[in-house]
C-alpha cells in the first residue's frame, strides 16, 4: 500500500494502470528499497539550473527565461547519429539542454529580444540556425520555429508579450480549481500538453510543463518571489536521461527486444506502448523511491519527488549509456 500523499495526484494516478499493464517495462520494488538505503543520506537541495549562468535577481527576467527555455526544452540528440548537442560557453563545455541555455544565455546579454513574444511569433529557421550554434545543428529545429511561434502569439494577444505577465495571472499553486499554474498551462500553450493514450485510457505525463514550474519555484525561491503552494503534487519529469539513471541502477529493466532497440539507436514511437511504459515506469519509480527514501529521513528533511529526479537527472544527463530515442517536442 503506497502511502504517500502523491499518489492521488493526477499524473500519477494517471500512469499507475499502465505500471499494472506493462509488457516492456517492469519496476523492480526491491531495488528501490535497497538504493534508497543508501540515497537516503545524500544532500538534497533545489537545483542551481538558471544560476549556471548569471541574469542577476529580476524576477520578471528569470521567469521570461525559464519559460522560454521551457518551450525548447526537449530533443538534444541527433536521431540518426545519437551525438548529443554541445556547445562551448565560457570555457567550458555544456552538453543537452544546458548546452541550449548557454546559447540563450549569450543571446539574452547581447540583447537580442528572444523574450518578447513577438519575436518568438515572427521567429524564422535561419534565426534559430544562429542562436542555437553548437557541435551540431540542434534537433526538430523546424518544430521548435513552430513552437515559438505559437507560444509568442499567444503572448502578444493576451500577456503583452511576456511570459512573467502570464505567471502573475495565475495561482500560485499547480492545481487550484482550473486557475493554477499547470492547469492553465496546457490549456492556453498547448505544446505543453504532454498526454498520451494507453489502451484507451488517458495518461498525463505534463513533462515540460511541471519542470518549467520546478525551475520557476527554485529560482524564485532564491530571489524572494512565488512559492508554488503544493510541490508535492508535482511527478517526475519523463525525459530521456532519468530512465538512464534508474535503469543504470537496477530499479528498472526492459525486455531483451526492447534494450535491443534502444542500444541500436532504433526510433522508438511515440505513444507507442514501448514510449509511454518507459514514460509511466519513470514517473512510477521515481515516485516509489521518493517514498522510501523519505520513510529513512527525519521529518524535517523530507523530499518532493522532484529532488529524486534531478538527483538523477544531473548525474546521467551526459553519460555514454544509450537511451531511447523518440521524435517529440514534449521532451
Amino acid at each position: 500500500m503506497h502511502e504517500s500523499p502523491f499518489w492521488t495526484t493526477p499524473v500519477l494516478a494517471s500512469v499507475r494502470p499502465v505500471v499494472e499493464e506493462s509488457r516492456h517495462v517492469a519496476t523492480h520494488p526491491e531495488a528501490v528499497r535497497s538504493v534508497a538505503s543508501w540515497m537516503a543520506y545524500e544532500e538534497f537541495g533545489l537545483p542551481d539550473g538558471m544560476l549556471q549562468f548569471d541574469l542577476g535577481s529580476d524576477l520578471d527576467l528569470l521567469t521570461d527565461t525559464i519559460m522560454f527555455v521551457s518551450l525548447l526544452n526537449f530533443a538534444f540528440t541527433d536521431f540518426a547519429t545519437s551525438v548529443k548537442y554541445e556547445v562551448d560557453y565560457l570555457g567550458k563545455r555544456w552538453s543537452d539542454s544546458e548546452g541550449m541555455f548557454a546559447n540563450i544565455h549569450a543571446a539574452i546579454v547581447g540583447d537580442v529580444p528572444i523574450l518578447d513574444g513577438e519575436w518568438m511569433a515572427k521567429v524564422t529557421r535561419a534565426d534559430l540556425e544562429r542562436l542555437f550554434s553548437g557541435n551540431i545543428e540542434i534537433p526538430m529545429l523546424d518544430e521548435r520555429v513552430e513552437v515559438l511561434n505559437a507560444a509568442g502569439a499567444t503572448l502578444v494577444e493576451r500577456y503583452e508579450g511576456r511570459f512573467h505577465n502570464w505567471v502573475k495571472a495565475c495561482a500560485p499553486a499547480m492545481y487550484a480549481d482550473g486557475d493554477g499554474l499547470l492547469e492553465r498551462l496546457v490549456v492556453e500553450f498547448p505544446r505543453f500538453r504532454d498526454v498520451s493514450t494507453y489502451h484507451g485510457r488517458q495518461v498525463q505525463l505534463f513533462k515540460l510543463g511541471q519542470l518549467s514550474l520546478w525551475s520557476l519555484h527554485a529560482v524564485h525561491a532564491r530571489w524572494g518571489g512565488i512559492a508554488i503552494r503544493d510541490l508535492s503534487n508535482m511527478t517526475a519529469f519523463a525525459d530521456y536521461i532519468v530512465p538512464v539513471g534508474l535503469r543504470v541502477m537496477g530499479i528498472t529493466s526492459y525486455t531483451p527486444e526492447l534494450e535491443a532497440r534502444i542500444n541500436r539507436g532504433d526510433l522508438v514511437p511515440r505513444d507507442s506502448d514501448e514510449e509511454i511504459e518507459i514514460r509511466a515506469h519513470t514517473v512510477y519509480a521515481t515516485a516509489l523511491l521518493t517514498e522510501e527514501i523519505n520513510k529513512l529521513r527525519p521529518a524535517a528533511m523530507q523530499l518532493v519527488i522532484p529532488q529524486v529526479d534531478y538527483r538523477f537527472w544531473k548525474t546521467y544527463h551526459a553519460t555514454f549509456w544509450p537511451h531511447h530515442l523518440t521524435r517529440t517536442v514534449m521532451y
